[in-house]
């Protein structure tokens, strides 16, 4: 099976699944074909559908998974730097105690907490812009809502046409 196509980065648009070809349907007139075939047929079929569902899923799953991934990148970015940060932070504390002496060297040391403060910051914002836009795997859930509709109506008729068939 071919691997699905990526979008690029930053779009929108969800990637596009590779289908799993289903075989043509022969025409059948009513009565035609044997329990055992049309088990085997109905089978085939759910396997198929059971394929094609673990596919989409995958496909989107990867997809919210690589933004989160991205996403995580900027939250260690931001807590490094913090971490990092709080060196000067204390630096500057202690600088700050030695306000004797006239040069007064806490400052800088201040300016640069602040100033990586402020890139933790944007790097968190960044974290945060990435992570909020993973979704659901919306189109995977409505297929097996879709799935399991059509698997309820088709043991309701399987059932109405036994009833016929026991009352005849």
């Amino acid at each position: 099976m071919s691997r699905p196509e990526q979008p690029a980065s930053g779009s929108s648009t969800p990637p596009v699944v590779p289908s799993i070809p289903l075989n043509a349907e022969p025409v059948r007139q009513d009565g035609d074909g044997s329990v055992g075939s049309l088990v085997k047929e109905v089978t085939t079929h759910v396997s198929t559908l059971v394929r094609a569902e673990v596919e989409l899923a995958k496909t989107e799953l990867t997809a919210e998974v690589k933004k989160g991934v991205q996403g995580s990148v900027f939250f260690v970015v931001a807590g490094v730097v913090a971490l990092f940060s709080l060196f000067w932070f204390f630096f500057a504390v202690a600088e700050a105690f030695n306000l004797i002496w006239p040069t007064q060297r806490w400052a800088g040391f201040a300016v640069t907490f602040v100033i990586m403060l402020i890139v933790a910051g944007v790097a968190g914002l960044l974290g945060y812009l990435k992570v909020r836009n993973i979704r659901k795997p919306e189109r995977t859930i409505e297929s097996a809502r879709e799935s399991v509709e059509v698997l309820k109506r088709g043991r309701a008729d399987a059932a109405t046409t036994v009833a016929r068939r026991d009352a005849a």
